[in-house]
This record gives structure tokens, sequence and C-alpha cells, in this order.
């Protein structure tokens, strides 16, 4: 079976810091896929290289015609960890809004939408503001926007977290049922539990790195460990880096501080003055 969606030798830099080092996996249809790792690992740069929205400093991402995934994002759906509503449309204006920009016919991403929304329990919420949503509402709304253009993969970036027990339950059953019906899934989380759950297959990324790939039964065999929690303690003994995110505020303050304090040249007194 061809794959979906590929990455081969992926590399991404931000100036001299490595996000992502020789990543190689492939991705195949009819599969849940859990990227499992803690703040910093470099999950959410992962999904933004196999989304288009980064190009890989070396290597390559591609979909299954060999074609760079930056032009072909119309196969891709994507639900960030901030879901960007516009607050002042109802959650249909929201998801129809998405749905015109890929191509889609009104009433076929209604049917997509109202079909989807009756799973996640927000059917008589769509034509509701989202200004006033919960954390929960707006994950589903985000999640609806996301699958209404019929996407062969979808790309989940801590789908449910913030969210309620229920929300998240409601969530995964969702995910489920996608799997059920050939759909692909990459389902990034920090939770070893909930990927367990959810995935029948899951890459360990840690520093950048991807320190293992396999199903759940296939890392306790290679770590010899009893649990899933032992068995990322075991592949990720390395003291984690900080958060990209963390590192370019800090940069930015730095910078900021240094041109406030430090006196330019045609600034500077000399002593005789």
């Amino acid at each position: 079976m061809e794959p979906l969606l590929r990455l081969i030798n992926v590399k991404k830099s931000f100036g001299d810091v490595n996000a992502i080092e020789h990543v190689d996996f492939d991705i195949y249809s009819n599969s849940v896929i859990g990227l499992v790792g803690g703040n910093g690992a470099g999950k959410t740069t992962l999904l933004r290289l196999m989304s288009g929205v980064y190009r890989p400093t070396e290597g390559s991402v591609e979909l299954d015609n060999q074609r760079p995934v930056s032009e072909m994002r119309n196969v891709l759906g994507v639900v960030p960890e901030s879901t960007g509503l516009y607050s002042k449309l109802t959650a249909w204006e929201n998801i129809r809004y998405h749905s015109r920009l890929h191509g889609i016919d009104d009433q076929l991403a209604w049917n997509r939408t109202f079909r989807f929304a009756k799973l996640l329990d927000i059917e008589h919420s769509l034509h509701r503001y989202t200004e006033g949503f919960s954390r929960g509402m707006k994950q589903k709304t985000a999640l609806l926007r996301a699958l209404a253009h019929g996407p062969q993969i979808l790309l989940l970036d801590e789908p449910t977290g913030g969210l309620d027990v229920t929300s998240a339950r409601t969530v995964r059953k969702l995910v489920g049922k996608l799997k059920d019906e050939g759909g692909t899934v990459i389902y990034s989380t920090h939770h070893l539990a909930e990927a367990e759950q959810v995935c029948d297959r899951i890459i360990i990324i840690h520093n950048g790195v991807v320190q293992a790939d396999g199903t759940p039964e296939e890392l306790l065999e290679v770590t010899q460990t009893q649990t899933l929690e032992e068995a990322y303690v075991y592949l990720t003994k390395e003291t984690a880096r900080p958060r990209m995110e963390d590192t370019e505020k800090q940069s930015a303050i730095a910078n900021l501080w240094r041109r406030l304090f430090t006196p330019s040249k045609h600034m500077e007194v000399s002593e005789d003055e």
C-alpha cells in the first residue's frame, strides 16, 4: 500500500536552532497516528511542516502523488491548538467560509457539517455566534470546520487540551468514527493514556528527534517495559529543551531590552562635555 504522506529526511531550523532533525516516516490511510511528546519536543513544528505552513530546511514533505504538501493543502484538514474562529460569525458561518475557500458547495458542506455535528452534540448550536462559546464548543466547531471539505488527512494539535471530560471523550469518539470510515488522523498530544486509547500507532518525538515509532505493543517490547509511561520515560531520558515559542519570546524581549538601554553612537556623550 502506498503512503498518503511521506516525510523524507526532514529538518527544520530557525536560525541556529534545529527544531526538527532528520525525520523520516510514512503515513498510511485508515489509521490514527499519535504524535507524542512534551513541551518543546517539536510536535507543533512537525504538524506545520505536514500541513505546508512551514517549508523544510532540508528534505521534503510529499503527498501520495509525490507533490509537495504546500501545493495540495485541499486534501488536509487542520485543527490548530488555537481555534482562530471569527467571534462575530455563527459556527456555521465560520465553517461555510472555510469550505468556500476550498471550493465546496454550501449544501455539501452543510450535509457533512450536520452529520458530524450530531456526533459532537453541537447540531443545535450551529447558528449561534461563537463569541459566547465555551472552550469545548469552540474546539468542536474547529473540528467541523476542518472536516467540511472532506479531507483525506486530519491533523489535530492537542485536540482535547483544556476540555472537560465529556467534551474530550466526544472528540475521541469522533476520531474513532473517522478511522472506522477509512479516514486518517494525526493526533498530537502529550497525554500517553489518551494516545493509547485512540491511536493504533505512536510516534514519540523528543527534542526534535523521533525516538520511537510503532504500535503500543511494539514500543513496550523494544523498551522492555510494562507500561507506555515507562517506555516514554526510557526513550526521553535527555533533558527537554525550552519550547520554541518560549525561546522566540525570550529572544524578542532581550533584543528590545538591548535597544532600549544600549545607547547608540550618536547618543554617547564624551567626558569633556
